[in-house]
């Protein structure tokens, strides 16, 4: 089996850091050298800047660009010999939690907000009106469709940030790939999740233009997800797409083991996820725009560039991730989706 390019260990210890850093509602500071970015409370007497970061739930995609951020403004402050107070706060999925911590950022007149998925940007955004506190979102697919902004190029007011948004035209050619004859596909997402919904939508058109039918199983929580896959497979999906959903992402694993056990692959729109157990995605890095965020909260924070006018980013790099553990369970030979430069392998 020709791997051309494999994840090293730093990509597991990086995984490591974002659990450790990002897992609970109020991580524990962590030792940073001078100059650096570290967990910390807001007023710190000898920080230049306070930044608050509130992720919206705890999986491991958004685990990922929360330790990606975190070590990347690291980065940034030492390089210009500046002090960072990061605060990083969990709303672990509870709307009130997350409205409460945007609330006490504004409270305590952070700086700057980075709020990690669509519902913890929405309610930052609405905690931080008229207030002037700008907000460099991460991970919000359509941020125009859940009125964060005005356009991707022109943000307007005192937000911007990156997308994770993917053309599911893409992930979709990796499952015609590996099954040409895929008839039918089932989707799982949660209905409360605009960002969902809006991917779902884009994809439907897609499957009907292709021929191919599929099912619908919506969730509202993670315990949902198992009973919701069951009935995917029972209504006869050959495969399983979920697009970026932070609730089916927070029970990945367990959508993989039934998936597994009836011998259905599932794509997903994020890499991570298909480290949780997912066969096989093309798109973006979670690592990547984390950094990618951090390098402009910390243009707006440093070098007071104006939200309004920084275009949102939206990073796609075509790269296929595989999960060789999932494929050898599944009886699919990983090398099918090489695209001809080699494909991420992980296990």
């Amino acid at each position: 089996m020709k791997l051309k390019k494999m994840l090293c260990t730093a990509a597991a210890t990086l995984l490591a850091l974002a659990l450790a850093a990002c897992g609970g509602a109020t991580p524990p500071p962590a030792a940073a050298p001078s100059g650096a970015a570290s967990a910390g409370s807001a007023g710190s007497a000898d920080a230049d800047f306070t930044v608050g970061i509130v992720q919206y739930t705890q999986h491991s995609s958004l685990d990922e660009i929360c330790a990606a951020v975190q070590n990347e403004l690291e980065v940034l402050a030492a390089t210009a010999d500046v002090k960072l107070n990061v605060i990083v706060k969990n709303g672990q999925g509870d709307a009130p939690t997350i409205n409460d911590i945007c609330s006490l950022f504004v409270a305590d007149k952070v700086d700057l907000i980075i709020p990690i998925a669509t519902p913890a940007a929405t309610s930052a955004a609405a905690a931080t009106q008229g207030t002037g506190i700008p907000l460099v979102f991460s991970a919000v697919t359509d941020p125009v469709e859940a009125q964060l902004v005005e356009s991707m190029e022109a943000p307007g007011g005192s937000i911007t940030g990156t997308s994770d948004y993917i053309d599911t035209s893409l992930i979709l050619k990796l499952a015609t790939t590996q099954n040409p004859e895929l008839k039918k596909l089932g989707l799982i997402y949660n209905l409360g999740e605009p960002n969902s919904v809006a991917t779902i939508a884009k994809t439907k058109p897609i499957l009907e233009e292709q021929g191919i039918a599929y099912v619908e199983s919506t969730v509202t929580t993670p315990g949902e997800v198992q009973m919701a896959a069951q009935k995917l497979i029972s209504e006869g999906a050959e495969a399983i797409f979920v697009p970026i959903d932070n609730t089916v992402a927070s029970a990945m694993s367990v959508l993989a083991d039934e998936a597994i056990k009836a011998g259905v692959p599932v794509y997903t729109a994020a890499d991570s996820m298909v480290r949780d157990g997912g066969l096989a995605t093309t798109g973006v890095n979670y690592t990547r725009l984390g950094e990618l965020t951090a390098q402009m909260a910390f243009k707006v924070l440093y070098e007071k560039a104006d939200p309004a006018s920084m275009a949102v980013q939206v990073l796609n790099d075509g790269i296929v991730t595989v999960n060789t553990t999932t494929a050898k369970a599944l009886g699919i030979d990983p090398d099918v989706f090489d695209p001809g430069e080699g494909y991420v392998a992980v296990e």
